[in-house]
């Protein structure tokens, strides 16, 4: 999905709705470019499917990842933005031509930057899909020149352009959520770039820790020194008939270095809980599709920290319609802490707990335990409870247009969402945070 081209289109801004309205849709709609409604965008048409954006902390550079391109755009003016550099980057002919031989599209064989992260104050770390070949390079942030060196990428960004993946750069410690293989059979979670005492971790894909999952996001939990990760996948705890999707919340803890013999150079620290978007007597809104973080207000505690979430259903009943749901970190914190289901590795069927608990999932330091303690915490890494939205009610629904993504701000007394759709109408509407 290009992104640049989608904000050409609508941008959606509303408020936090009053709890008293039973069926939260905005209330207010406005043609794009009407007067006082202006957005400034950013078009150059010999550059596509951009997809991959990085805002520098000062807010006056946007990074943007494209098709065999970075660029940088000057956002620092209300009014305009301008192009400041660009890099180019891309498979060669040769390149190119081997991923076509193996029967992929020749349109699908440039290189789709899908990483893009500070390494530090002077450099990015960017990876490509580099003709089904992922490759990662580092940038200098200021001249938009690349280093000779290129590191694989594998396990770091997907192969396939049209796969999403999730990363972030944690103390120049990069994590990510992608999948490590061609075929895009074997997705995981794992630690790059790893220092000091640190080593290069990830899940053991033999073990059914993720099942088929998509990424959405990530976000750094400072207080706690744990990484989130959003994503969907099937729900294998629900004996359905149909693949049942179910949206995701996962946590590593970023101390972790693996077992000693169990577990070895394996997350010691992943846990998983549902997300559920669910309006009562209705169908779940069960598919996850874009998140963001609202800090807590000032002086309130950082449990107070909400995300944000996009979701749509796979049932026909909903098809087209959205939903947003927040999620309180307290609310997160306290699934993890709680109780897990038990894996059967046998008949492959989850069930509630039943025998003694040798150790707690998700607990940061589990990779000094003893082995017992790390088979324990190999089978028992799904949350029994399920994180259910702030308030305990959706935020909004709309069944005109399905979005695709969010960013909010709180402005004053307002929490703002600017949501993207396809559609050339924005809506809004202004209430109070709560």
């Amino acid at each position: 999905m290009d992104v640049l081209s989608l904000l050409s289109f609508t941008v959606t801004l509303l408020a936090f709705l009053s709890p008293c309205l039973t069926t939260p849709t905005p209330r207010v709609s406005f043609p794009l470019g009407v007067p006082g409604r202006r957005l400034t965008h950013f078009v150059r048409r010999d550059v596509s499917n951009t997809t991959t954006l990085l805002l520098s902390d000062d807010e006056e550079t946007l990074y943007v990842g494209a098709r065999d391109a970075v660029l940088a755009l000057d956002v620092g003016r209300k009014d305009a933005m301008a192009l400041r550099g660009q890099l180019d980057w891309s498979p060669s002919e040769k390149d190119r031509e081997q991923c076509s031989m193996k029967g992929k599209k020749m349109t699908d064989c440039p290189n789709f930057i899908r990483v893009l992260q500070f390494l530090n104050t002077t450099h990015i770390y960017a990876c490509g899909t580099f003709a089904f070949s992922p490759h990662c390079t580092y940038i200098n942030s200021e001249t938009l020149t690349m280093s000779s060196k290129l590191d694989e990428g594998r396990g770091r960004c997907p192969y396939d352009p049209y796969q999403r993946n999730t990363a972030i750069i944690v103390d120049g410690e990069l994590y990510t959520g992608t999948v490590a293989d061609y075929r895009g059979n074997r997705p995981v979670i794992s630690r790059h770039l790893s220092k000091g005492q640190h080593v290069d971790l990830k899940l053991d894909d033999t073990l059914g820790w993720l099942e088929d999952p998509t990424f959405i996001s990530t976000s750094f939990i400072a207080d706690e020194e744990k990484i989130y990760f959003f994503f969907s996948e099937v729900g294998r705890e629900y004996d359905f008939v149909d693949k049942f999707i179910v949206s995701r919340v996962s946590q590593i803890c970023t101390s972790d270095v693996g077992g000693q013999r169990t577990l070895q150079r394996r997350w010691t620290t992943f846990a998983k809980a549902q997300l559920l978007c669910q309006a009562e007597n209705e169908l779940p809104y069960n598919v996850i599709q874009d998140i963001d973080t609202l800090p807590p207000a000032e002086g309130a505690p950082l449990d107070d920290t909400l995300f944000y979430g996009i979701f749509t259903s796979q049932w026909s009943v909903n098809s087209g319609r959205s939903a947003v749901c927040s999620f309180r970190q307290a609310d997160i914190k306290s699934v993890f802490n709680g109780n897990y289901k038990v894996l059967d590795r046998d008949t492959l069927r989850w069930s509630t707990r039943v025998r003694e608990k040798v150790a707690n999932p998700g607990e940061c330091g589990l990779h000094n335990a003893s082995d017992n303690a790390l088979r324990f915490v190999k089978d028992n890494f799904l949350a029994d409870k399920t994180v259910r939205p702030a308030g305990r009610r959706l935020t909004l629904v709309s069944a005109e247009h399905r979005y695709s993504h969010l960013t909010v701000q709180r402005v004053r007394d307002y929490t703002v969402l600017f949501l993207l759709t396809g559609t050339p109408r924005g809506h809004k509407d202004k209430s109070p945070a709560v």
